[in-house]
């Protein structure tokens, strides 16, 4: 869920400061990367990791100024990031390595390796307490996307073949609240109907439970509020962020986000949430309370960026959202700082 640390602000603070003053926005920093993976913020540390994607061979590193500080390197098809619950690891998909890495978030050294198979792809990550789940299979189309599963404190940290019956056309995008019990989310971009399949989780096995294609064609984003009763999606067949409930994908809410909706992110108690879109509308961010049918604040991006699919991030505070940009057909990424002063 949101992407960063769980440390919660008072609802209070947040609405009152919505309620006066807009995002303070830095401009935006262009990130020495190809493309754009995805994008996790260690607010113990006050950094901000964004991975470049399949072309791509790094992480970036940026200061809570949007200033870049580092570069992690030699980790091929750098996608999917995933922090420890702990703050103290960072685990990245390495889509062109077939391997998953994790850096320790003080040093930035790499402390290991995990082999995912010849061909396999890992792309996309989820945690729930200590395991960290990944949706794999490379993009061919051929329905061989599945999810694994790495426990660096098993015997065998790496298992594959975890999804059940369920079929993917390519690596399955995941998210979860984070949280033990899960549940885990497993949704399939880019079709022309994406369909979403939750799983329980006990231990180390998943259950199916919940599954259909409610979010509509073109699924770009998933997030689970931190209870994991309910998952927000932004997919671009529609025009709003939509909300269901995990339990059996009834509907539990809907937030207009202009054409192409491509992220979502909840802040990290889950009162707010954050959905962007592929538009170059004045408010190309609008963030709302859950429940609530009018934004509480917007922001308004650099002229000529456009929000990247799953470029939604917040600090532990909810005082700063991070915003992963794309500047016309530029493919290099942007970072965008959006700052709410207590007012």
């Amino acid at each position: 869920m949101g992407r960063g640390a769980l440390v919660c602000l008072g609802v209070a603070a947040l609405t009152a400061m919505s309620a006066v003053s807009a995002p303070v926005a830095s401009a935006a920093t262009a990130l020495p990367l190809s493309g754009f993976g995805d994008v996790v913020v260690d607010s113990v540390h006050q950094r901000v990791f964004v991975s470049g994607g399949a072309s791509s061979n790094g992480v970036a590193v940026a200061d809570f100024s949007g200033r870049v500080r580092a570069v992690i390197e030699n980790q091929p098809g750098a996608d999917g990031l995933e922090l420890s619950g702990d703050g103290t690891r960072l685990f990245v998909a390495l889509s062109a390595g077939d391997g998953i890495s994790v850096v320790d978030t003080s040093t930035l050294a790499e402390t290991a390796r995990y082999p995912t198979g010849a061909g396999s792809c890992p792309t996309h990550l989820a945690r729930t307490g200590g395991v960290v789940w990944f949706g794999y299979g490379c993009a061919d189309g051929n329905w061989s996307g599945k999810i694994g599963r790495l426990d660096p404190a098993a015997a065998e940290p790496v298992q594959g073949d975890q999804q059940g019956a369920t079929r993917f056309q390519r690596a399955p995008l995941l998210a979860s609240s984070g949280t033990e019990q899960g549940p885990l989310v497993a949704g399939q971009l880019s079709l022309s109907q994406s369909t979403v399949q939750v799983y329980t989780v006990s231990g180390a096995a998943l259950t199916a439970g919940a599954s259909g294609d409610v979010v509509g064609a073109g699924l770009a984003d998933l997030d689970v509020t931190g209870d994991g009763a309910t998952l927000f999606s932004a997919a671009g067949g529609r025009d709003r962020v939509e909300a269901f409930a995990t339990a059996d994908l009834a509907r539990r809410g809907a937030y207009a986000a202009r054409p192409r909706p491509a992220a979502v992110s909840l802040a990290p108690d889950s009162a707010y949430v954050a959905a962007g879109a592929l538009t170059n509308d004045s408010s190309d961010v609008l963030i709302y309370r859950v429940g609530g049918a009018t934004p509480v604040n917007t922001v308004a991006l650099d002229s000529g960026e456009t929000v990247q699919p799953r470029g939604l991030a917040w600090s532990a505070d909810q005082r700063t959202l991070f915003v992963v940009t794309r500047h016309n057909n530029d493919p290099q990424p942007r970072l965008e700082v959006e700052r709410y002063p207590v007012g």
